[in-house]
């Protein structure tokens, strides 16, 4: 063997080594998830912001066996209570990411830690909840600034698979798991060719792709439909396909349907999609929701916003363009909330509350842009009945703080997830006492 060919071998092997070592020491997380108190747990004194209607100053609020029992300014307080002091502080519903990968995936460049997509182009039976990782390190850094709520959703191909609401702190996915199932991811095919330095493919092969993805679209739920048929005249059959077991609640319109979209034409295509198979549909991404607001309106469409600080996606558009698209959606009419998902979004998921303030900043009214992260997330993806507000019987998944969560000030100060104390240490904030620890060494020397 060629000495140069010896010497790339090695290094590959060495390479091979150097990451089978790193996710071979990979361990769980310190933070211990939380456990619900056997009392009732009375959170006295604060402001309260149920978010469903104003403010309680010097509130009160009752959380017993995971739920919210009582909130409001004369609640009496049980004698055997175990009772918080949390005066001068504020009392937030859990931060709400309607949008993520998180749980799917740890090191984005490290393709063992990466489990959001499936081989194959039609995958309608993959379930994210199942794939989560409870031990994630983007977990405690994700509810350290407030983000107890996420839906993390599978990518990749035509028909992505399933996703699913989680709540931040647990053992297992079990744990994890507030809704399977929430919704059908689909990736709708560009509708436009595109023509840049990057893009290699001609603009008749661009056709031709798109051409067959929505073909193949179409193949899919025939199929389906032909399998919904044959299950109602015999729903007792055995050897039941699992692709099309997954599709019959898209079909009943008891899931809805995800769709990636952002230009308009692919918007347009994708509302008459959903109207000829008359299911339900969610909007993805909507950059240009605005433009066919009142379609989304007359078939009741609700845009899942992915991303406000972020560039414009054409040069020619203003520079605020992503940030005032809350607002716009809002003054048309069109459902929506906010997500902060991007290239990395399972890592940045932290940053929820800062692109709900950026739409603040340009027009959307405060009070909105903290619905866009609580409770509108809960109202469109159908959890609204257990979280998204402060009210009684809902979850007792909340926040405190010293201020208003969309300011990079504020500090989250206590978490519950279902009436469980979370524990809010997390990987950034170790190392930021480690190295603290460091500096304060060297200035002793």
């Amino acid at each position: 063997m060629p000495q140069t060919i010896r010497s790339r071998t090695f290094s590959s092997l060495l390479i091979l080594i150097a990451v089978a070592q790193l996710v071979g020491t990979a361990h769980a997380v310190p933070e211990i998830p939380g456990k619900p108190s056997d009392k009732v747990v009375a959170l006295r004194g604060g402001v309260i912001h149920p978010v469903s209607g104003p403010p309680i100053r010097n509130g009160v609020l009752l959380m017993h066996r995971g739920r919210i029992t009582a909130v409001g300014k004369d609640v009496e307080i049980p004698a055997d209570a175990e009772v918080v002091d949390v005066a001068g502080k504020h009392i937030y519903p859990s931060l709400f990411d309607s949008y993520t990968n998180l749980g799917l995936v740890e090191v984005n460049a490290v393709r063992s830690t990466v489990d959001f997509a499936e081989t194959g182009r039609v995958n309608p039976n993959v379930q994210a909840h199942l794939a989560i990782n409870p031990d994630s390190e983007h977990i405690p850094v994700s509810r350290s600034n407030g983000v107890l709520l996420a839906m993390t959703a599978p990518s990749g191909g035509l028909i992505s698979g399933q996703a699913a609401v989680i709540q931040l702190d647990g053992w297992t996915f079990e744990d994890l798991t507030l809704r399977a199932g929430a919704g059908m991811v689909l990736n709708w095919p560009r509708m436009a060719p595109v023509s840049d330095w990057w893009v290699e493919s001609s603009v008749k092969d661009q056709y031709k792709a798109r051409d067959k993805a929505l073909k193949n679209l179409q193949e899919t739920f025939d199929k389906a439909r032909e399998y919904q048929r044959a299950r109602r005249a015999n729903p007792s059959a055995q050897g039941l396909d699992a692709r099309w077991e997954a599709m019959l609640p898209v079909l009943d319109r008891r899931v809805p349907l995800l769709v990636r979209a952002n230009e308009l034409q692919e918007i347009q295509s994708a509302v008459a999609f959903a109207v000829r198979e008359k299911v339900r549909l969610i909007i993805v991404g909507g950059y240009d929701a605005e433009e066919c607001a009142e379609l989304l309106k007359r078939h009741r469409v609700s845009v899942l916003i992915t991303g406000v600080y972020r560039l414009p996606m054409r040069r020619s558009e203003p520079y605020d363009r992503p940030f005032t698209l809350p607002n716009r959606l809002r003054e048309a009419g069109v459902p929506y909330c906010i997500s902060c998902s991007g290239k990395f979004g399972a890592a940045n998921i932290r940053n929820l509350p800062y692109h709900a303030a950026m739409a603040a900043a340009f027009g959307l009214p405060v009070e909105e842009a903290l619905k866009a992260i609580t409770l509108y997330p809960a109202q469109v993806l159908g959890v609204a009945h257990r979280v998204g507000s402060l009210d009684k019987g809902k979850d007792a998944t909340l926040i405190i703080t010293d201020g208003d969560p969309l300011e990079t000030s504020t500090h989250v100060l206590d978490a519950y997830v279902r009436g469980a104390k979370v524990d809010l240490n997390n990987r950034h904030k170790r190392l930021w006492k480690k190295y603290s620890e460091r500096v304060r060494r060297v200035k002793e020397d």
